[in-house]
């Protein structure tokens, strides 16, 4: 298993050159079964990060490019009335017979839109006319947004946000892994040296793996404080909520996996800790006042918490 993480980490690494941190922390959230929003500016490989992940997970890929005019219907399907049928058929969308969905600039699109992924991101299930129906699995979601050209844009709300697992950025690359991007550029098509690593139920057996990694009553008391302490900050209007710490525990026990180890050190939830909170808090008024950057206010919280022993 060591082997085949190393190998994912290589065969991502030859498309998002040179961002070994950012891919370890998406490849955690597919495993501990999570959605992945990538927050960044435009063109450092955000859509190229999905789309390649897609094949070397060996996962069904779908994309839709979010824009105003996109309905919520494209996304979770609609009935339509069948004269042969005598009745209604349901017709799929975006979200069905698909393991990993590209959702692409999603704050360019309504938040009626934005808000049918809810129940998809949620509960792995849409429900369109009063009826369920079941998503395959697994199902994970990457969502972007750029920083930049946001005017008409729409805000995720903070329900939204929370059901992502971690928010993410890339940033650009050195100077190195620039040079190295625009050399293979000239001369290959950049998906097509990328090889299949897994299988799609060899990644469920890697979520449920995940799941069985050993987490001690002494992490889970760390987590619990780290969580209230955001809630007690002065800095911190919106604390972490229970989904949250959740999620932390979750993406803990798939970094300590990624590590090769079946139990979770503090370390582990240190490592991950403001990529799961950084988007979920709400700085204070005095915060804001004082244009305090929210990575200083979670750095302080986790400062403020101290780390158990555990052998």
């Amino acid at each position: 298993m060591k082997e085949k993480m190393e190998r994912l980490l290589d065969e991502t690494g030859k498309i998002l050159i040179g961002k070994e941190d950012v891919i370890r922390k998406v490849l955690m959230a597919i495993f501990a079964r999570g959605h992945i929003l990538l927050d960044d500016v435009p063109g450092v490989g955000k859509t190229s990060l999905a789309v390649a992940l897609g094949k070397i997970l060996g996962l069904d890929y779908s994309r839709i490019q979010l824009t105003p005019d996109v309905l919520p219907s494209d996304i979770i399907g609609f009935s339509i009335y069948n004269r042969d049928a005598g009745g209604f058929v349901y017709r799929p969308g975006t979200v069905n017979d698909t393991n990993l969905l590209l959702a692409d600039e999603i704050n360019r699109t309504s938040s009626r839109t934005q808000a049918a992924l809810l129940e998809a991101m949620e509960e792995n299930q849409v429900t369109v006319d009063g009826v369920a129906h079941k998503l395959e699995e697994p199902f994970i979601v990457i969502a972007t947004q750029n920083q930049v050209g946001t005017a008409g844009t729409q805000l995720l709300p903070q329900a939204q946000l929370d059901r992502f697992l971690v928010k993410l950025s890339i940033g650009y690359p050195d100077r190195e892994s620039m040079k190295s991007i625009i050399m293979e550029r000239q001369t290959e098509e950049r998906y097509a040296k990328v090889e299949q690593v897994l299988t799609k139920e060899e990644v469920r057996q890697l979520q449920r793996h995940v799941l069985t990694v050993t987490m001690k009553e002494e992490i889970v008391s760390y987590i619990t404080d780290l969580v209230i302490q955001t809630r007690n900050d002065q800095w911190i209007e919106l604390g972490i909520s229970p989904r949250g710490a959740i999620a932390l525990s979750h993406m803990a026990k798939a970094c300590a996996f990624m590590q090769g180890r079946d139990y979770v050190i503090p370390e582990d939830v240190q490592d991950v800790f403001w990529d799961v909170c950084e988007h979920r808090i709400i700085l204070s008024r005095k915060a804001r006042a004082e244009q305090l950057p929210a990575s200083i206010v979670v750095r302080n919280a986790l400062s403020s918490v101290k780390a158990p022993y555990v052998v």
